[in-house]
C-alpha cells in the first residue's frame, strides 16, 4: 500500500520519476511524457554523464535530444570521477531551473543509487578514502570482489558489475559497518517525487535485452570502445568498467570473439535488470505500469490523481 501523503507533501511540486530496469523503455517513456506535459528530462545515469561514450550508455538520440532538453549527460570527461554527491547537486539545480521556467521537470534513469539519493536526499560522503584498501581490492578479480562486498551487506544497491562502485561499497561498509542504507544521511528535497516503475514479464526484459545488445554491437561498440582508449581514457575508468564496456574490453583483449560478445553483455544486463527489478520492488511508493501496450494513459492518470 501507498504511504499517505502529508499536508506538507500535497502541497509540493510534482516530479515523475521513471524508473525500472535496463532495457525496459524508460528513456522513450520519458521523452514522450516531457513532449506531453512540456518538460524537460533530468537523467539520472552514472554513466550518461560521460561524453563521448553514447552506445552502451544508451544515451537518448540526437532526434530526441533535439525535441527535448536533457540535463545532466555528457558533461564529464570519462578520464575524471564522478559520485553521488556531484550528481545530487547538479540534478537538484537543474530541477530547480526547470520548475523556474514553468516547464516539469521529469526525473528518468536506471542507477540505484543515484535516483535514491536524489529523491531522499542522503548522502555517503564523509567516508575518506583508503588507498591502502582500494590497492588491494583492485588486485582482486571482480567476482572475487563482488563476493566479499555480499559477504557484509546482501544488498548494498550498487551495480555489482561495476567494480570501481563495488570497490568504493566495500571502502565504506569495512569503515562504518553494515548496511550501506544505515549510513546515507537524508535531506529531503523541496519537491514530490513521483516513482513510476517500468516492467514487464521476465522474459520480454531479456529478448529486450538481447535485442539492444546486437544492435548496439552493430552500431560500432568496439570502435567506439576502442576510440575511447585511444584518446587516453584509462581501461580502469569508471563508464569503460560499466555493463557493455567492460565486456568489449573483454574482446579487445583476444577473450571473447565479436560473435560472443552481444551474447556476454545480454548476460551482464539480465543481472543487473534483475537487480533493479529487486530494489524498486521493495519500496511501496513505486506505481508500476506495463511497458505493453502502452503505458502512458495509465502514467497521466496516474499524474493527474
Amino acid at each position: 500500500m501507498a504511504r499517505a501523503d502529508t499536508p506538507l507533501q500535497a502541497q509540493l511540486l510534482k516530479v515523475p520519476v521513471i524508473v525500472g530496469p535496463t532495457g525496459i523503455g524508460k528513456s522513450k517513456v520519458a521523452f514522450e511524457l516531457a513532449q506531453e506535459l512540456g518538460g524537460e528530462v533530468v537523467v539520472a545515469d552514472s554513466r550518461q554523464v560521460y561524453q563521448r561514450l553514447d552506445i552502451a550508455t544508451n544515451k537518448p538520440s540526437p532526434e530526441q535530444r533535439r525535441a527535448v532538453r536533457y540535463h545532466m549527460i555528457d558533461f564529464v570527461d570519462p578520464a575524471t570521477s564522478f559520485n553521488a554527491a556531484q550528481y545530487v547537486a547538479g540534478a537538484r539545480a537543474a530541477i530547480d531551473d526547470i520548475a523556474s521556467r514553468g516547464r516539469v521537470p521529469i526525473v528518468e534513469g536506471g542507477t540505484m543509487l543515484y535516483v535514491d539519493a536524489l529523491c531522499e536526499g542522503f548522502s555517503l560522503a564523509g567516508i575518506p578514502p583508503n588507498p591502502e584498501l582500494r590497492t588491494q581490492l583492485a588486485a582482486l578479480e571482480p567476482v572475487q570482489a563482488r563476493e566479499r562486498l555480499l559477504a557484509i551487506d546482501d544488498d548494498p544497491g550498487v551495480d555489482l558489475d561495476n567494480p570501481v562502485r563495488v570497490i568504493r561499497a566495500i571502502e565504506i561498509l569495512e569503515s562504518a559497518g553494515p548496511p550501506l542504507r544505515r549510513l546515507r544521511t537524508r535531506t529531503p528535497p523541496p519537491w514530490r517525487p513521483l516513482r513510476i516503475g517500468l516492467t514487464a514479464p521476465l522474459d520480454v526484459i531479456d529478448d529486450r535485452l538481447a535485442r539492444r545488445s546486437a544492435q548496439q554491437v552493430a552500431r560500432g561498440l568496439v570502435a567506439e570502445t576502442q576510440a575511447a582508449l585511444d584518446a587516453g581514457v584509462p581501461a580502469t575508468a569508471s563508464v569503460l568498467t560499466g555493463i557493455g564496456y567492460a565486456d568489449t574490453m573483454t574482446h579487445l583483449r583476444g577473450e571473447l570473439t565479436i560473435e560472443e560478445l552481444p551474447h556476454a553483455m545480454a548476460r551482464s544486463n539480465r543481472r543487473y535488470a534483475r537487480r533493479q527489478l529487486r530494489w524498486w520492488r521493495r519500496d511501496d511508493r513505486v506505481r508500476w505500469f506495463e511497458i505493453e501496450p502502452d503505458p502512458m494513459p495509465g502514467i497521466l492518470n496516474y499524474l493527474d490523481e
